[in-house]
C-alpha cells in the first residue's frame, strides 16, 4: 500500500509540474505577443508621424518661397515706381531713403514751357537711373501733389541733396535759384528753380550735387 501511495503521489507531482510548465509557457507566449503588439503599434505611430512631417515640410518650404517671392516682387514694384519719371504724388520720405540726389519737377503736360522741358526730363531720368532720382508731377491733374513745396509757377524744380538737405550750388552755374527758409528759425528748407532747364543745365546741377553720368 505504501509503495502504491508513493507512486500515486509521484505521478500527481509529475502531472502538476507538467501542468505548471505548460501554464508558464502559455504565459510567456502571451507576454511575447503583447510586447510584439506594443512594438508594432509604436512603429506604426512613428511611421505615420514621420510621413506627416515629410509631407508638411515641402508645403512649408513652398509657402516660405512664395512669401519671399512676394516680398521681392513688392520691393521691385516699389523701387520701379520710385525711380519712374512720372508720379501722381511725392512720397518724400520714401525717396530720401535711397540716399540719392533728388530733382522734382512740378509742371503740367499742357503748359508750353513744360512741354519743352518734357524730353529733357525723360533723357535725364533715363541717364541717371540708380545715381539720382528725377521725378515729374502734373500739378494740374494732381493739384494736391505740390502741397508742402514752394511751387508758385510751373514748371518749378526742387533740388534735394542725397543726405536730405536742400541743395546749395557751390559755384555759378548760370541758373537762377530760389532759396526758401522757415519764418521763425530762418532754417533753409528748399532750393528751387522756376522755369525750364536745358539738359546741359540739369547735368551741370547733378554734377555739382556729386553725381557723375
Amino acid at each position: 500500500m505504501t509503495e502504491n501511495n508513493g507512486k500515486r503521489n509521484a505521478d500527481a507531482a509529475e502531472k502538476t509540474a507538467v501542468a505548471e510548465t505548460k501554464s508558464n509557457k502559455k504565459s510567456l507566449i502571451l507576454k511575447i505577443l503583447i510586447l510584439a503588439v506594443v512594438l508594432i503599434a509604436i512603429a506604426a505611430m512613428w511611421f505615420v508621424k514621420n510621413a506627416s512631417d515629410s509631407k508638411a515640410a515641402p508645403e512649408q518650404t513652398a509657402e516660405a518661397s512664395e512669401g519671399a517671392e512676394g516680398a521681392e516682387e513688392s520691393t521691385t514694384v516699389s523701387e520701379t515706381a520710385d525711380f519712374a519719371l512720372e508720379a501722381e504724388f511725392i512720397d518724400l520720405a520714401a525717396l530720401l531713403s535711397y540716399k540719392l540726389p533728388i530733382i522734382i519737377d512740378f509742371g503740367a503736360d499742357s503748359c508750353v514751357p513744360c512741354k519743352l522741358m518734357a524730353p529733357v526730363l525723360v533723357s535725364v531720368n533715363a541717364a541717371y537711373q540708380g545715381k539720382a532720382i528725377v521725378k515729374f508731377v502734373d500739378v494740374w491733374q494732381n493739384p494736391g501733389a505740390a502741397s508742402g513745396f514752394p511751387v508758385q509757377v510751373i514748371p518749378t524744380q526742387v533740388f534735394i541733396n542725397a543726405d536730405g538737405t536742400p541743395y546749395v550750388p557751390s559755384k555759378d552755374l548760370g541758373v537762377e535759384f530760389g532759396f526758401y527758409s522757415t519764418r521763425d528759425t530762418q532754417e533753409h528748407v528748399f532750393t528751387v528753380h522756376q522755369g525750364g532747364l536745358t539738359e546741359e543745365q540739369m547735368e551741370a546741377i547733378l554734377a555739382d550735387m556729386g553725381v557723375s553720368k
